[in-house]
């Protein structure tokens, strides 16, 4: 039943929901209409722990439900209930899988008439780059399923025609028994209805950003940015570093095609062998380079997809 807190604030959300719709969304799910998600409480319901983190966006926080006594993460939505906000919130309702992270509820936060935005979703321990950090090491069987979850949750994305756009090991939840999940669909938006609708090129954090974004001349594009983002986080859990680290986009195009372009493959294979025994980790094997390689095929036409990603080889090979 909704609170008092909820009723209040239900018609306003309504109305904020209204006014998105109207001024037409290429960002939230238009696949299925669905009622505005009612406001059910109060941030005041919830006891903050600690903070998670923090970004343009918003900040997250770890929080405990005074009512029931359940952890669970807080995002204080930085632009209250914006185009971006009420973006994101879609998302997250239509969105549901095992290896997206589940959303509960709304909340609001009245200061003297501002109405604050913030969305409860479920708590999970790690980001992925805190769990590659805080790893020893990985066997292969453990890099495989994790990459196979990854996998799991962009085709799911892909499937229902959604692009993450900002896919980072930082936006990558691992829970205490090692189960992933995706996060932060701040950025995310559908793949365009038209080939002629136009994209900002500046989405994905630098370091996990396709080459035909850093090229800036593209403006329409599809999820194949996804899958080289996927490409970057696989190539992390070997070598245990970025990838890629350019400090601007310019080096970063650099960066890349002088990894890319301008070595044979076996020339990268021999030196990512190298890198990764340095490590003391597990190798990997020429089938494994293979489907690395594909996706971070430069040309996005040659990428490979997150369902024929699930069906490589690799993922059967030594089983």
């Amino acid at each position: 039943m909704a609170t008092k807190t909820g009723l209040k604030y239900a018609s306003y959300f309504a109305g904020k929901k209204r006014a998105f719709k109207s001024k037409g969304n290429n960002r939230g799910i238009t696949i299925k209409k669905q009622p505005p998600p009612l406001i059910s409480g109060s941030i005041h319901d919830y006891e903050y722990l600690e903070r998670i983190s923090s970004g343009a966006y918003g900040t997250v926080y770890k929080a405990r439900d005074i009512m029931t006594g359940e952890i669970v993460a807080v995002k204080k939505e930085a632009e209250g209930f914006s185009k971006s906000t009420m973006a994101e919130i879609d998302m997250l309702r239509f969105l549901k899988h095992p290896r997206i992270v589940e959303y509960k509820k709304t909340v609001v936060d009245d200061n003297n008439g501002i109405i604050g935005a913030y969305v409860v979703m479920e708590y999970l321990e790690y980001d992925l780059c805190k769990y590659i950090k805080e790893t020893a090491t990985f066997t292969l069987s453990e890099i495989k399923r994790l990459m196979r979850e990854l996998l799991e949750g962009v085709s799911f994305l892909h499937r229902n025609r959604v692009m993450h756009r900002d896919l980072k090991p930082s936006n990558v939840l691992v829970n205490a028994n090692g189960e992933m999940k995706i996060c932060d669909f701040g950025m995310s938006r559908q793949f365009p209805n038209e080939s002629n609708t136009v994209c900002t090129p500046v989405v994905c954090t630098l370091w996990y950003r396709a080459p035909e974004l850093l090229l800036g001349s593209c403006t329409s594009y599809s999820g194949a940015i996804d899958m080289w983002s996927v490409g970057c986080i696989m190539a992390e859990f070997f070598l245990r570093r970025v990838l890629f680290r350019g400090d601007s986009e310019m080096q970063q195009l650099g960066v890349i095609n002088n990894t890319i372009l301008n070595q044979s493959r076996a020339q990268l294979y021999n030196k990512f062998d190298a890198a990764t025994s340095l490590n003391g980790g597990p190798v990997l094997t020429e089938c494994g380079f293979g489907l690395l390689c594909r996706l971070l095929a430069y040309d996005p036409y040659h990428r490979i997809s997150a369902q024929e990603a699930l069906d490589h080889e690799w993922f059967n090979e030594f089983n």
